[in-house]
């Protein structure tokens, strides 16, 4: 297999009536799908191929038509946040060197802001043109497992966009994983909730396409209805979830499932960020024969690079496991010194797999920074990703995970891991959630809680008792809700700057 369409070309030849995608408007069969999508191609083609596409369309059956029309198009497809602010979508266009951009004509008022230096096409014009079969076999002819598939913006620490390169190959091994070892089928629902832009969307997405699933796009505003959100669930015998933790947290934290529960589920996954083990006992007690699993990874590695099924009871308090690596995933431990870590010794993850991605577009230099030469091989040359996660190997043959090296400080002497710090809050049982931020000028450590603002010395009392003295933090601040990033994690740039204003005010 050199491209991921032919996962898409057989779900097609197998079962093309059935219904694979669905929105809050409509839905469509795989058949449907492909027509829309070689229509979208065809209309690509005077364009040239192996060249990106900006899709401006918000998160929709007709969004995924564009990306699959890309693919046979011979191009790479750059899925934008339309609700990003206006200058970092102009970043990433200047990344991708004034792309070919498609938009619908919800957002076409967005998309004509950079018709200057882009040509602008919208989806309602060129979703009935005529596919022209013979041209896009000839593209597929000449196409390998190299090519582009897609580019994935992320914002780093310093909230820089960086477009990671994903190609066909890498994607395919991906999916060949994790489809595999969840046992995903024609008989797989999926309730989707991470958007488009956001590597985590990889997972169900191309699990559909690869073995028939149902794509069900859950609407945003049923996550401030959590009950809703249960009883659209059921209506739609929804079994599958890859959520992000915020999101599930979302239902703990109300209890929903003591007056609702979902009756279809049987996979619950879990990713991209840490997941609070108080949240997760709940649903893991609220929900018996379901299976539960912590996945891990980077965008730079497709999405998923180690996984852990849940199969043993954690207290509030402790972390869990970031598990063991993905067949066809090698990963590896490095110290300060570059020697390979032993267990229980601290070190940076580094992923060696055809998972990993071609580099950062148009940006040479912080792709030679982190895809780097083996540190462990002099021999040849082969490249890893060198990930910025702090983690060591347990007893059990598990990794477990530390923090972002950036969430590491040193103060008086000490290292510290404000993820320490936030596991220890959590055990807190009315806290909604937390985060930990470190302020370089001050040199101070504030936690940040969701929960009752009366509880600020309860809260400190729960740290102190499970963190030493010199990892304490200095300040504790209530907040109604804590701040989130357009991937619905927690932003944590924005409490820094939230925390600097107050600092401000108060003098």
């Amino acid at each position: 297999m050199k491209n991921v369409l032919e996962f898409f070309e057989k779900t097609v030849q197998n079962n093309p009536n059935k219904v694979g995608f669905v929105d809050k408007s409509r839905e469509t069969t795989f058949r449907q799908a492909m027509s829309a999508a070689k229509s979208i191609a065809t209309a690509l083609l005077p364009y040239g191929s192996r060249k990106p596409v900006a899709i401006m369309l918000d998160k929709s059956c007709s969004c995924i038509e564009c990306m699959l029309g890309t693919l046979y198009s011979g191009s790479f497809y750059a899925v934008i946040d339309t609700k990003s602010p206006e200058y970092r979508i102009q970043s990433i266009l200047q990344t991708l060197e004034s792309p070919l951009i498609i938009a619908d004509k919800e957002n076409a008022v967005l998309a004509q802001q950079f018709k200057k230096h882009s040509t602008v096409l919208f989806y309602e014009e060129i979703i009935n043109t005529p596919s022209d079969e013979i041209a896009l076999k000839s593209i597929r002819n000449d196409s390998v497992d190299l090519d582009i598939a897609y580019i994935l913006f992320t914002s780093g620490s310093t909230g820089s966009p960086k477009g990671t390169v994903v190609n066909h190959r890498s994607l395919i091994s991906y999916i060949n994983w994790v489809t595999k070892e969840f046992d995903f089928s024609a008989e797989t629902v999926f309730g989707s909730q991470t958007p488009l832009y956001f590597s985590m969307s990889v997972t169900d997405l191309y699990s559909t396409l690869a073995c028939g699933c149902t794509y069900n796009i859950i609407p945003k505003t049923l996550f401030s209805f959590p009950i809703n959100m249960v009883k659209y669930l059921n209506k739609n015998k929804i079994n599958t979830l890859y959520w992000v933790p915020t999101a599930m947290s979302i239902l703990s934290n109300w209890k929903v499932f003591d007056v609702e529960k979902p009756r279809f589920l049987h996979t619950v996954l879990f990713a991209g960020e840490v997941m609070p083990v108080k949240q997760l006992n709940y649903w893991i007690k609220s929900l018996d024969g379901v299976k539960f699993a912590n996945l891990f990874g980077p965008t730079e590695a497709t999405d998923i690079c180690t996984f852990y099924v849940v199969d043993r009871e954690f207290s509030d308090t402790e972390s869990l496991p970031i598990g063991k690596h993905c067949d066809n995933c090698s990963v590896f431990i490095v110290k300060e010194d570059g020697t390979q870590a032993q267990t229980g010794e601290e070190g940076e993850l580094y992923i060696r797999s055809s998972f990993v991605a071609c580099g950062y577009y148009n940006d040479p230099e912080k792709t030679e920074a982190v895809f780097v030469q083996n540190p462990l091989n002099p021999h040849y040359p082969e490249t890893v990703y060198k990930t910025g996660d702090l983690v060591k190997m347990n007893e059990r043959g598990e990794i477990l995970y530390i923090s972002r090296i950036d969430f590491q400080i040193k103060r008086s002497g000490y290292r510290i891991e404000l993820g320490e710090i936030e596991a220890a809050a959590n055990g807190f049982a009315r806290l909604k959630g937390c985060a930990c931020v470190y302020d370089k000028d001050s040199e101070r450590i504030i936690l940040f809680y969701a929960g009752r603002s009366s509880d600020k010395d309860a809260v400190f009392e729960q740290v102190k008792k499970n963190v030493p003295a010199y990892m304490q933090p200095d300040e504790i601040r209530h907040i109604k809700e804590l701040p989130k990033n357009a991937n619905g994690k927690i932003d944590r740039l924005q409490l820094l700057d939230i925390y600097k204003s107050l600092e401000v005010q108060n003098g």
